[in-house]
């Protein structure tokens, strides 16, 4: 069986040094839609060396390494091939304000469970990355990997996006993605052919090459933070994503937002029941592509911040 569910959860941390400094900050954002227009005072916040300002989302990138999508393919116990991958979901949790325009850390990750979902098998590998100081932000892709199911073995959490919230979204904004965005974000690190080499991305059942899932996830938080925290990058705590589908590079997005409830369930402007200014809000975010009639490409998306 190329998926060894026992033999993935038994392998020892896969532990690498990274660093990364402000040419790598620029060059994500850039991969990400940043910089439009390009002397927009909001927009040098993210290019422009002497503001600079790291949308946290960054963090999936830092150090030029494999994505997690990809990491996981390289445990003990699962070998299968790259076209039958596609990434689930992926979730990111900073323990500070904020990540350093340049740092140097350590990564280490580890397959913490593998799911039978019958048709697919489901890897999650987790990335904890901390420097001197101690802990930076935890990572978690989710990686299915199709025809390699049918073991017996735990099915895990619901794979099924949940619906949008009830009634319409409190801001929405629309994100054009270049035609060469993919070609840009690929220079951060994700290699996988199937979002350059057309033979491939047929190979792998689309009819073009198509964008980077964690691209989508960097725009979806930039049109967040940009739209709902005027900017500041440091409220951000958590951000999480289901890849609900593909994203053609020379698409539309629309990202509609939510303003949820805090993390004690109170709505957002509420006080907590201490009293107190709640410290901790949820924005909901719904993704989708406006030329496929609002095909859902992000689900289950959640913002938390400060």
């Amino acid at each position: 069986m190329p998926v060894d569910a026992a033999g993935a959860l038994a392998a020892a941390p896969r532990v690498r040094e990274i660093a990364w400094d402000h040419r790598d900050v620029q060059l994500y954002h850039l991969g990400i839609g940043a910089g439009r227009p390009a002397t927009g005072p909001r927009e040098l916040r993210y290019t422009l060396e002497s503001r600079l300002h790291v949308l946290p989302s960054f963090a999936t990138v830092a150090g030029g390494g494999v994505p997690g999508v990809i990491g996981a393919l390289s445990v003990p116990g699962v070998d299968v091939d790259l076209a039958r991958v596609l990434h689930g979901g992926q979730r990111l949790r900073l323990h500070r304000p904020a990540v350093p325009v340049r740092g140097r850390a350590t990564a280490s990750s580890r397959v913490v469970a593998v799911y039978d979902k019958g048709s697919a098998a489901v890897l999650v590998l987790r990335t904890e990355v901390a420097d001197a100081d101690g802990p930076l932000w935890t990572e978690e892709a989710e990686v299915f990997v199709r025809g390699e199911g049918g073991w017996g073995g735990e099915r895990g959490p619901s794979g099924r996006p949940s619906p949008p919230p009830a009634g319409p979204a409190d801001h929405v904004v629309e994100r054009a993605v270049r035609e060469d965005q993919a070609l840009l974000y690929r220079l951060s690190g994700d290699w996988n052919p199937l979002h350059a080499d057309p033979e491939f991305a047929a190979r792998a059942g689309f009819e073009r090459p198509v964008l980077h899932g964690l691209c989508t996830y960097g725009v979806a938080l930039k049109a967040v933070v940009d739209t709902l925290l005027d900017g500041d990058v440091t409220r951000v705590r958590e951000y999480r994503t289901r890849f609900a589908g593909v994203v053609y590079p020379g698409e539309t997005l629309r990202v509609r937002m939510w303003r949820g409830a805090g993390a004690d369930g109170a709505g957002a402007g509420e006080t907590r029941e201490t009293g107190e200014t709640g410290e901790t809000w949820e924005a909901r975010v719904a993704v989708s592509a406006v030329e496929r009639d609002d095909a859902p490409v992000l689900a289950d998306t959640v913002v938390r911040y400060g």
